[in-house]
């Protein structure tokens, strides 16, 4: 077994099979640059790179491994067997990645000591695997995952959208593959059984018509397919499929899958379909598929589950993508899963106007899955598109009538250092309705707090997210290193934070009340005996924002201004918290202080807060659980700082703890200069 891996189950770990798995090497030896310089290698072999001079050592017993049947595998083999060291064969795993194989490295392989999986001429370790018995436990395993693959709705590549097109009301898939592609003559198959499967499609199914899917690698030009798209075109009831579409609607729509060796054949069976096979896929042969050629002999009837955890689990090795160490299938499953949802949330093609030069990868990156035209000016706007812009901005021009708003804006969870800096934010919001600062007009979040369902799940995520958070003593920017200690004998401490008076949370959720200063007069006057602590905002302190009106003279209000002290430590010593919008006030709830509101900030009229001015639209009593939900979790979109992949906020939250120990980035030198000019009295 492989005594290396921490997060290999307690399930995995009593395979009935345990004794045909492969030890973990003392290292393993690369005769392949490529192979050496693989992404992730050693997490998922567990072993370390050595040099080809490690084999002399005493004691040591590396692996020498060669990436499927290439030229170089062959020469890594003949050095091994040279040398009496063990030799592996490497190749991409059946859940590899989101995009195509030449863009990333693969967050999945498979091992094999005695062949590779898609060499039918000879016996491989997966062979060996499917025909091994399997405990009750690892057969409801296998059929869990089988459910989890749908769901998630899973392939081998994962990046591309789902086929939205029409569909024939019957059909069957015919899946074509590259030219070349070793699994097809290893598969003892050759260019003509694609021929030989399309008029069997077209002759066994004489009602359905056949769908003939092509390859992604030829649908983006890297590489040459078996058929020809015109002359299909020309037969009856064969249409063609001529774009990258993911397959699992296309697989589970279907009546059959026809293939020659891919690996959609397989995914058809995790999908309950029936499948014919025209050559000898790794799948083929055990029973489960309708075979036009001979099966070897040592190929027997197993049950699927056999034949599904034998591919899935002990024959593949899975990288974290966030942690970089080897993990279960099910974690790769629910990550790559996340990335499918995410990446199908907008229309294939959006644009993007009045995004700074600096900011646009970042669209890029909350948009990835989608093709972000990025515009100057809103009559480039084509009519029934989506436009991105950033929060509550003026679009300057005319835009037609069916163009559609996204507003973004940062998150809550949102970086270490200061909010003018520019530095990859871990999330932002992405809201078609209006956006959750500006109470004058409902948002997504409010519509989500008004009517969603809070499930048992989602509310411990919410609870356990919080309880992390406040022990952790997050809060939206992380900053400061100052200490403050409460004043002797004080009964009752109101914490009050500054804002940068220009916000737009001020100008569209604070009516009456325009600026630090006069919300300080009204705390003050509300609560003459209490003692006042004032927070200016850090990008005040900072010189990167305009001080406000009247904000040098907010000491004859309070009566200590702190500033060079994280929010999170001032929010656990202090009673309550009183807020025209600041955010502080939502991490104050998160805390269990009382916050009363002097505007209409996103978390006010929920019965969680004292608030100055209702909101009739509010009218829904939330639980802390719920609002944390909807607000963290459900509401943001966050982007993961290791791999610029989505992520969930539990993990945000994890690199967000890794960034403030690591402190705030060094800022580029027109960056310093842009601040210094800023504390001068410059303007931004």
């Amino acid at each position: 077994m492989h005594g290396s891996e921490p997060c290999r189950s307690a399930m995995a770990m009593s395979s009935a099979v345990e004794g045909k798995l492969l030890p973990t090497p003392s290292g393993f030896i690369a005769h392949s640059r490529s192979v050496a310089e693989l992404a992730g290698l050693p997490a998922l072999l567990g072993a370390s790179l050595c040099p080809a001079a490690a084999k002399h050592a005493a004691g040591h017993s590396p692996a020498v491994v060669g990436w499927g049947l290439k030229p170089s595998a062959a020469r890594a083999a003949r050095f091994a067997l040279g040398h009496g060291l063990p030799f592996w064969r490497l190749e991409d795993g059946f859940l590899r990645s989101v995009g195509l194989g030449q863009d990333e490295p693969p967050l999945a392989i498979v091992v094999d000591d005695l062949g590779i999986y898609y060499d039918a001429s000879t016996p491989s370790r997966l062979e060996t695997l499917i025909a091994a018995p399997y405990a009750a436990a690892e057969q409801d395993r296998a059929r869990a995952l089988m459910a989890g693959w749908r769901e998630q709705r899973m392939s081998k590549y994962n990046g591309a959208r789902d086929y939205a097109g029409p569909l024939p009301e019957r059909y069957v898939l015919v899946v074509d593959q590259t030219r070349g592609d070793a699994s097809i003559c290893h598969g003892l198959a050759d260019p003509a059984s694609f021929q030989t499967m399309l008029q069997a499609a077209l002759r066994e199914n004489p009602e359905a018509t056949v769908l003939v899917k092509i390859h992604p690698d030829v649908m983006a030009g890297r590489k040459q397919g078996h058929y020809d798209p015109a002359a299909l075109g020309k037969l009856s009831r064969v249409r063609v499929l001529a774009e990258d579409a993911h397959p699992a609607t296309l697989v589970e729509q279907a009546r059959a899958i026809y293939t020659v060796t891919s690996q959609v054949g397989f995914e058809g069976l995790l999908w309950g379909k029936r499948v014919r096979t025209f050559g000898m896929p790794f799948y083929a042969g055990w029973g489960l598929t309708e075979d036009d050629l001979s099966a070897p002999s040592r190929r027997r009837p197993v049950p699927l589950e056999n034949l599904v955890h034998a591919v899935l689990v002990n024959y593949s090795r899975y990288l974290d993508p966030e942690s970089g160490e080897r993990c279960e299938v099910e974690r790769l499953l629910a990550w790559m899963g996340l990335q499918r949802r995410m990446r199908a949330r907008f229309p294939g093609t959006l644009y993007a106007l009045g995004f700074s030069r600096w900011k646009k990868p970042f669209v890029r990156d909350f948009f990835q899955g989608s093709n972000v035209r990025f515009v100057n000016r809103a009559e480039k706007v084509p009519e029934k598109s989506l436009l991105a812009v950033w929060g509550r901005k003026p679009v300057r021009g005319k835009l037609p009538e069916t163009v559609s708003l996204l507003r973004l804006e940062d998150g809550f969870l949102r970086s270490v250092g200061l909010g003018a800096d520019l530095v990859r934010p871990l999330s932002w919001i992405m809201d078609r309705r209006g956006i959750y600062y500006d109470a004058t007009v409902p948002s997504d979040l409010e519509q989500l707090l008004q009517t969603a369902e809070f499930d048992v799940p989602l509310l411990t995520r919410a609870r356990d997210l919080r309880a992390a958070i406040c022990q952790h003593g997050l809060t939206k920017y992380n900053v400061g290193e100052g200490s403050w200690r409460r004043p002797p004998g004080a009964r009752r401490v109101i914490l009050v934070p500054g804002q940068v008076e220009s916000d737009a949370s001020i100008r569209y959720g604070a009516p009456g009340i325009r600026g630090n200063f006069d919300l300080l007069r009204a705390v003050r006057e509300a609560n003459p005996d209490a003692c006042l602590l004032y927070k200016p905002h850090p990008d005040v302190v900072a010189g990167l924002r305009a001080k406000g009106q009247g904000e040098g003279a907010a000491g004859q209000y309070c009566d200590e201004i702190v500033v060079d002290v994280p929010m999170g430590m001032l929010l656990d010593m202090v009673d309550e918290v009183h807020v025209l919008t600041s955010l502080a006030g939502f991490e104050a709830l998160l805390r269990g202080r009382k916050v009363v509101t002097y505007g209409l900030p996103f978390y006010a009229g929920w019965g969680l807060t004292q608030d100055i001015v209702p909101l009739a639209r509010r009218s829904r009593k939330l639980k802390l659980e719920e609002l944390v939900a909807g607000v963290l979790i459900e509401y943001p979109i966050y982007v993961s700082r290791r791999t610029g992949r989505f992520t969930t906020p539990e993990r945000a939250l994890q690199e967000l703890l890794l960034w403030r120990e690591e402190g705030p980035a060094r800022l580029p030198l027109w960056r310093q200069g842009w601040r210094l000019l800023m504390r001068l009295g410059g303007k931004q």
